[in-house]
């Protein structure tokens, strides 16, 4: 069996929690090299066995790798996945992917033109229950979206009040997320790029939709960054949207995302909190989506496992490619400068 030769950089909470032991643990997988800081990086080297551990992203790069998986802080994406795309690498990068619009969609083209995969670690747009949500969608379940609420809240008050310690009680990781990526605005820390990203994400993959415009405001409530975001988006194809995100749920409380997509022919709603899909069509027939107790919750174990599938040709389904990941960060990017511009109304793209 030929193996995924995969490097790693960025060895900090989330790799070591979750992609790390996933890609461990396949017997398709050899972990060539792991870039990192701190004193545990030979432990880490140890413990998931790749075959050197090195500060340096080039070494990492520059080794014999057919895919790289990149979890360094938000603000070094870009420069990191574009060298890999330039050597013909398969890149899983871990979201935001960037945290422009304009590094978003070089990326995008980077990767059309070395003809690899790129993935960028949604897990909700792999949950079956969003899969038959879009396969609604995708038959025509509610005609032509008019309009599509995205909402989302999580209990991560702490992780961007720069206090991101309460979140080792919901992760298996003995590693804290570093604050400054989180909390600090210069490295693209808020609940918009950290928590938005996710809901966003899973909107545009669901519709296929584009947002053309965007008027929002972010508030801080005297966090560094901001933990409350709302905008009003119109679409490409002239739909109206609103997007809103809070970060203060109570720790324990289920994550909410709520989408509702409102079309010439009908309703969906998806309600990852209550665990429920329904599409009511104005024809007068009802269909519902059985969902498992406790599938609602987050977890990330489909896309890195997806991701080497994909090199492997064992699948070919991507939910979460590099053209959705931009959409997402072009909204974003967007909403925050619409609110430092008083909440004006600005473009998405061109």
């Amino acid at each position: 069996m030929t193996r995924v030769r995969l490097g790693a950089i960025g060895s900090g909470w989330w790799a070591t929690s979750n992609h790390f032991p996933i890609f461990r643990d396949r017997d398709d997988v050899e972990l060539v090299g792991v870039c990192g800081l701190g004193d545990d990086l030979p432990t880490i080297r140890d413990d998931f066995g790749f075959g050197f551990a090195t500060q340096s992203a080039d070494e990492v790069l520059n080794a014999d790798l057919d895919a790289v998986v990149i979890t360094t802080p938000h603000d070094l994406h870009h420069p990191i996945a574009a060298a890999a795309l330039e050597r013909g690498l398969h890149v899983l990068c871990e979201k935001p992917m960037t945290l422009g619009a304009d590094d978003a969609w070089d990326l995008v083209e980077r990767a059309e033109r070395a003809g690899t995969v790129f993935l960028v670690p949604y897990g909700w747009n792999y949950k079956p229950f969003t899969v038959a949500a879009k396969r609604m969608l995708e038959t025509g379940g509610v005609g032509e979206v008019q309009y599509a609420l995205c909402h989302m809240a999580s209990p991560t008050r702490g992780l961007f009040g720069n206090d991101p310690t309460h979140m080792l009680e919901r992760w298996n990781s003995t590693t804290a997320p570093n604050p400054t990526t989180w909390s600090s605005p210069a490295r693209g820390g808020g609940y918009a790029h950290g928590q938005v990203t996710h809901s966003s994400a899973l909107l545009f993959w669901l519709t296929g939709l584009r947002a053309r415009s965007v008027a929002g405001r972010v508030v801080t409530a005297g966090a560094p960054v901001d933990l409350f975001d709302a905008g009003v988006v119109r679409f490409d194809n002239g739909a109206l949207g609103s997007l809103s995100g809070a970060a203060t749920l109570a720790d324990g409380d289920k994550y909410q995302i709520d989408i509702r997509i409102f079309g010439t022919e009908g309703v969906l709603m998806l309600d990852v909190e209550r665990e429920r899909v329904t599409l009511s069509r104005y024809d007068g027939t009802r269909e519902s989506v059985e969902i498992d107790p406790g599938e609602g919750e987050y977890e990330c174990l489909v896309p890195p496992a997806r991701f080497i599938d994909l090199i492997t040709g064992a699948s070919t389904e991507n939910n979460s490619d590099a053209g959705v990941a931009a959409r997402s960060v072009e909204l974003i990017d967007a909403l925050l400068r619409s609110s430092a511009n008083d909440g004006a109304e600005v473009a998405v793209h061109p």
